[in-house]
């Protein structure tokens, strides 16, 4: 069972929710500078802008101040005023100067230039600007409690706004997850329901979309798992039946000998035991072979002369009193396991033998980047509609003839999976004197 925590829908609403904060952090962060910076620098003009006001005031001459802001402290010392705006001189004051100093801007520090410089008056913050004047050096500041105050008054907004936004977008995150997500459960679920015995049955594939293509490829998978299935039913059911067959045998005429002895001999029933014991053999390194190839076990690899092969093969005929024509034999070198080749051949070689009247023709070429091995016989030939179907196992064309001559139906199916495993393929034809021709192509080795 999957965690919760673990689940795609969890780690898309968490992976959403992550991006989300720290988007809406960042321009919350960045919201605020900007609005105190904005609002900062309003402030920094207002000052300016008083400063040159009143300053052309002053300039005038004697009188009073046109009314400003009641918020605005404006200091004027002159030459013989102190810090605290307290005259050392009465001769020698600015006239006016009473009119612009308060009791608060007495606290302002003496600015001597027009740039706007941050102050602190009794524990509150100001943005003040200077200006020297014919009647002394003039300071002007305006607060920035204001500007505090929208600041904060942003950020306690953007504190409560910021959490409902990433509480609405989890959500709806979570409902277009879970939305987004029920045909994969469905899937899922379908899935699960096969089992061996149900592997005919396949998950619904009418989506065009990505699950649709998942689920046609899942069907694709079923099918092949169920022809595997029916192909491995059918090889163990024909499996069981080959053994059975020289079992029998033997069992029959050791029964007959027990019950009749004057009707059998020893060396009858040794004869018999022999060649049974011979058949179950073949069909069990036959077997085994197939095993090994199904598996996929790579088997050690080099350069193999094919010729050479068909070569061993001419003299095996030739030794079983077999008329073999191998003019056409010629050079021929692929990379592969010289074992399973010969194997191949020989199987080949064999059903040639089988169906042969009089003579077997072998033949090694090279066309292209492949090398041809190709084994003909004189016989019936093989009809067109069954020159795929021979290559399977345990298939014989003719069931009427006898066993032993019809061999375990498994030869051409080891040479079909022999040539697979080195990249090549095996067919049937018609060969020019009217039989079968078999024709073994292979990859041709990159050293010949």
């Amino acid at each position: 069972m999957t965690s919760p925590l673990r689940s795609i829908r969890s780690r898309l609403t968490i992976g959403a929710l992550a991006v989300v904060a720290i988007a809406l952090i960042a321009g919350s962060f960045a919201a605020v500078q900007v609005l105190r910076a904005t609002l900062t620098e309003s402030v920094a003009a207002a000052v300016q802008q008083d400063v040159d006001t009143i300053s052309a005031q002053l300039e005038r001459g004697p009188g009073r101040v046109d009314a400003i802001d009641d918020d605005v402290l404006v200091l004027l010392q002159g030459p013989g005023d102190d810090h605290d705006g307290e005259r050392d001189d009465d001769d020698s004051g600015a006239p006016g100067a009473d009119q612009v100093n308060d009791e608060d801007a007495r606290a302002l520090p003496v600015l001597r230039n027009d740039h706007v410089q941050r102050v602190e008056v009794d524990g509150e913050s100001y943005l003040a600007a200077g200006e020297e004047t014919e009647r002394g050096t003039l300071t002007v500041a305006r607060p920035l409690d204001g500007v505090d105050e929208a600041v904060s008054a942003s950020a306690a907004l953007l504190a409560v706004a910021v959490p409902l936004v990433l509480g609405l977008v989890g959500l709806v995150m979570w409902v277009v997850a879970t939305r987004a997500l029920a045909p994969v459960e469905r899937l899922r679920r379908q899935v699960d329901a096969i089992d061996a015995t149900g592997l005919d049955r396949r998950v619904d594939a009418t989506r065009d979309d990505e699950l649709g293509a998942l689920a046609h490829t899942m069907n694709r998978m079923l099918d092949r798992l169920e022809q595997s299935q029916i192909t491995q039913r059918r090889f163990v059911s024909d499996a069981s039946h080959e053994l059975r067959s020289p079992l029998a045998t033997i069992r029959q005429h050791a029964e007959l000998a027990t019950a009749h002895p004057e009707a059998s001999s020893l060396p009858a029933l040794s004869r018999v035991v022999l060649d049974e014991g011979e058949r179950m053999q073949e069909l069990v390194e036959g077997l085994l072979l197939l095993a090994r190839l199904d598996e996929g076990r790579d088997a050690p690899t080099a350069p193999t002369d094919v010729d050479d092969i068909a070569l061993a093969e001419v003299q095996r005929l030739r030794g079983m009193g077999i008329s073999v024509d191998a003019r056409g034999i010629g050079p021929g070198r692929v990379v592969g396991s010289a074992a399973l080749l010969a194997r191949a051949a020989r199987n080949l070689v064999d059903n040639a033998a089988r169906h042969a009247r009089e003579q077997v023709a072998i033949r090694v070429f090279e066309q292209g980047d492949r090398v041809l091995l190709q084994v003909e016989d004189d016989g019936t030939g093989i009809p067109a509609a069954e020159r795929e179907r021979i290559f399977d196992r345990f298939v014989r064309l003719d069931e009427a003839r006898a066993r032993d001559a019809g061999g375990s139906g498994l030869g051409l199916a080891i040479v079909r999976e022999i040539a697979l495993a080195h990249g090549g393929t095996v067919t049937a034809s018609d060969g020019t004197s009217g039989g079968a021709l078999m024709t073994l192509s292979l990859p041709r080795s990159a050293e010949a």
